[in-house]
């Protein structure tokens, strides 16, 4: 009994220093973005980003909207994947919809998007039977969808423009394009490794049965689709010159995207934004700072509001409907 105590205490204290490591790192991360953004920043003209939002054509504003829609309509299949690997079929895909948008909507702009989309998650799910293991096992799937993407899109981004990396990681062209080759190698292990056999990551009543090599694949597209309209959304909200890459920006909002995630900040809020002011700044400061308050305006704000109207509204159903069957009951 001694030695459990023992090694019970040893896990938990092991667990809370890993924990204040990675508060310090979020806290490094956000502190070091904000003196770049106050670097950046200074002297700013607010009467020229003003100016360029006006001037920005809304047909672009429209295009990145229909974009970010189109990411957003992709997060969906996030969920509706991972129900399908854990084998909750039974939850149907206009739930998963509800649940995806509003714990990622929400969870972007709140921070620490695990717990707090996984907070929204349970309670949608809950009404269909799923436990908070399930919950856990969701969120990991959904977890891993989103890091193949990444590591794809890096892999291949830091392969072919490694100068565009350079701008963010102020390392080598040629140290990154090493560090594409291995992103891509260890893609391809994984492929190789889900497709021979099944797979199971975790154990007891915490498993997960990893996707095989097909539905990887599936699982991998649904990642890339949900980066590229992100950033072809981007794209069209930046300023048109100098012309840049889409493979170039694609490595830039990746990194940028990466960084906030790390953070936790809420909406990487100040970490999003000077990591791309840093990787773009070869544009118009006050033009580009106008393109990044348009994608925060679009991809941020706008669905957070819409996630907030669609909770409530799916509260208030819910309360009515308690409401009306409580007299029946009685």
């Amino acid at each position: 009994m001694l030695a459990g105590g023992w090694n019970g205490a040893t896990g938990l204290a092991t667990r809370i220093r890993w924990s204040r490591i990675g508060v310090a790192l979020s806290a490094c991360i956000i502190a070091v973005s904000l003196f770049i953004l106050w670097r950046r920043l200074q002297h700013l003209d607010i009467d020229k980003v003003m100016a360029a939002l006006a001037a920005k054509p809304w047909q672009e504003i429209a295009g990145a909207a229909a974009a970010i829609a189109a990411s957003y309509a992709t997060l969906t299949f996030y969920d509706w994947f991972a129900l399908r690997t854990i084998g909750k079929r039974h939850v149907p895909y206009r739930i998963a919809a509800l649940a995806s948008f509003t714990s990622y909507s929400i969870g972007h702009n709140i921070g620490a998007t695990v717990f707090t989309g996984g907070a929204i998650r349970y309670r949608i799910y809950s009404h269909y039977g799923l436990r908070l293991i399930d919950i856990a096992k969701l969120c990991f799937v959904t977890g891993l969808t989103f890091w193949l993407g990444n590591i794809a899109v890096l892999g291949v981004g830091l392969i072919c423009v490694p100068g565009a990396a350079s701008a963010v990681d102020h390392l080598p062209p040629p140290t990154n394009r090493m560090l594409g080759v291995a992103a891509l190698a260890a893609l391809a292990g994984y492929l190789v490794y889900v497709w021979r056999k099944p797979r199971a990551f975790g154990t007891d009543s915490w498993q997960v049965t990893l996707p095989d090599g097909p539905l990887t694949l599936l699982q991998l597209g649904i990642g890339l689709a949900d980066l590229f309209f992100c950033a072809l959304a981007m794209s069209l909200l930046i300023p048109s010159q100098p012309p840049i890459a889409f493979a170039a920006l694609s490595v830039i909002f990746v990194f940028a995207t990466l960084f906030g995630f790390a953070s936790h900040a809420p909406g990487s809020l100040g970490v999003f934004d000077a990591a791309m002011l840093v990787g773009l700044s070869q544009f118009d400061r006050e033009e580009l700072v106008a393109g990044l308050l348009l994608f925060r305006l679009i991809y941020f704000i706008i669905p957070f509001c819409l996630a907030l109207l669609a909770m409530g509204a799916r509260e208030l159903w819910l309360a009515i409907c308690r409401t009306g069957v409580a007299p029946a009951e009685r």
